[in-house]
Formats: C-alpha cells, structure tokens, sequence
C-alpha cells in the first residue's frame, strides 16, 4: 500500500512537471496586424490587410498590408517574430495587401510565399516556349529576340529572388490547411486571381479572405469541396459600395444558406456591411479591427 502511494504520488508530481514545462495544446488564432479601423493605441491603422494566422503550432502570415512601414511597426508592437513563420499567402496583387512584402523579406528572404499564378503579374512566372507566333518572313530587326527560338523566358517581379510559389489549383500545404484559388468576374476587377486561406478544423472551416473580389459565394462554393461548413469567416468581402439591398440579402444568406457558426468582417467589408452583420449575426459577430486577436477553441 505504501508503494502504491509513492507511485501515485510520483505519478502526479510528474503530470504537475509536464504540465509546468510544455505548452498546452496550441490554440487556433488570428491576429489582426493591419487594418484602417481598430481600438489600439500603440498600431497605425491604413487601408489594407494583414493577419497572422496560428493553426496547429504553424504560423501563417496572410497578406502584408498598404505600406511597408507601416506594417514593419505593427508588427513589432505586437511582438509578432516573422523569422519564424511557416509559410506566408498573398491573397491578390493589389498594393493593399502586397506592400509589405518588402519588409518580410528583410526580415525572412526564404520563406515560402504562396501567390496566385499569373502569368504577367507582380510575382513573377515563366511563359513557356511558343508564348507568341513567330512570322519567319519578317526582317530579323522585327523580330522577338532577333529571331532566335526562345525557350521560354521569365516576367519580372520587384522583389526578385523571393520564393513565391504560385498556386492555380486547390492545394493543401500543411495537414487540413488548404489555399482555395478563385478568379473574378466582377466588372472592375474582372480576370483578378485571389486566394483564400481555408483550414480545416473538427468545428469545420477557419476561413481567411483577403478581399473576396470574385464574391464571397463564390469562395464559398470553392471552399466547400474541403468542407461545406465553415466555423468561422475573417476577412474583407468588397462591400465598400454595395448597395443596402444586396448586403441585406448578403447577409442573411451567410447566416441561414452558409450558416456560419460566426463572422469576423474586417478590410474593405465596409461600414455598412459591418452594421448589418452585426445584426444578423449577434453574439456569432466577432470584432476583429487592428491589434485584434481572436482565439479559436
């Protein structure tokens, strides 16, 4: 009986050593690093976009906001490491989400940058042999690179030697962490390529939107090959200048036809569409303005 006591007692004092020396499991999180609303004194607010998402012990950076250093010091006085990120996604190549991945090279110049494939966009790609017709009759001063057969050559980027790896297919780049490809066709931004962050939790979808050009919908519908519920919704959904109506029926459909456990609107969702989802959504609305950090149990 005494040794059995000891045992106990030993046992317990080492859950008590473990519990004291390793972390509980990682909580889900997004941290909203830049924004143009948001209650925090010590951040810059600007127009644009950045989160750092924390899923599983991996961290993910999405989006890198409007101005570099504007993002260098949000970053710091948030106390957010970007040496140590796992990987980093560009929703779309708008300057509101990409300014500040000047500032993220200098401070991590390998990782991986995941960006939507296109073929002359800001992130650089390689157009394959035969890109152009060739006309043989021609002068060779007419000629694209004097005549001679090209094998394919490169387009520029300005931040040349990043890793970006462009992405035009539904693709997992972690366990249960996927990067959902949509394209617009919205007038205006018609063609734009953008992604969306969806990772699968047993609650159902941790969804990031950068912008939702092509339409929230839409993003939906492609997202719900992963899974076809989503716990919870972060991002902006473009509705700066819809019309009420349209953002009257927007919301009701992400309430009762998605059925979103919640939402956390932030970016170009607009204030409008901030006051309606707030009423629609209730307690299920989650605030997420700059310096924001919303835990995901």
């Amino acid at each position: 009986m005494h040794m059995k006591m000891i045992s106990l007692r030993a046992l317990l004092g080492l859950a008590l050593a473990l519990s004291m020396t390793v972390p509980a499991s990682a909580v889900d999180k997004v941290t909203v690093l830049y924004d143009a609303f948001g209650n925090s004194e010590k951040l810059k607010k600007d127009w644009g976009f950045a989160v750092l998402v924390e899923h599983s012990g991996k961290k993910i950076l999405f989006d890198t906001g409007n101005n570099a250093e504007i993002f260098a010091g949000n970053v710091k006085a948030m106390g957010v490491d970007l040496s140590k990120l796992d990987a980093v996604v560009v929703s779309h190549r708008h300057g509101d989400h990409t300014s500040g991945i000047s500032y993220l090279l200098k401070a991590n110049p390998n990782v991986k940058i995941y960006v939507p494939a296109e073929a002359f966009g800001l992130f650089g790609s390689t157009l394959p042999k035969g890109f152009y017709k060739s006309v043989e009759s021609l002068p060779k001063q007419m000629r694209y690179f004097s005549g001679a057969a090209s094998e394919g050559f490169s387009s520029g980027s300005p931040w040349q030697g990043a890793n970006f790896v462009p992405i035009d297919s539904r693709t997992e780049i972690a366990p249960g962490v996927f990067l959902i490809p949509t394209v617009s066709k919205v007038p205006g931004t018609l063609e734009l390529r953008e992604l969306s962050l969806a990772i699968d939790t047993p609650q159902g979808l941790m969804l990031v939107v950068g912008c939702a050009h092509p339409g929230i919908e839409e993003i939906l519908n492609a997202a719900s090959a992963v899974n076809a519920h989503v716990h919870i919704l972060f991002g902006g959904l473009h509705l700066v200048k819809t019309p009420d109506p349209e953002i009257e029926r927007l919301a009701a459909a992400l309430h009762d036809k998605w059925k979103l456990d919640r939402i956390a609107p932030g970016h170009c969702t607009g204030e409008p569409a901030f006051a309606k989802l707030k009423e629609v959504f209730g307690d299920s609305y989650l605030y997420a303005g700059l310096g924001s950090v919303v835990e995901i149990p």
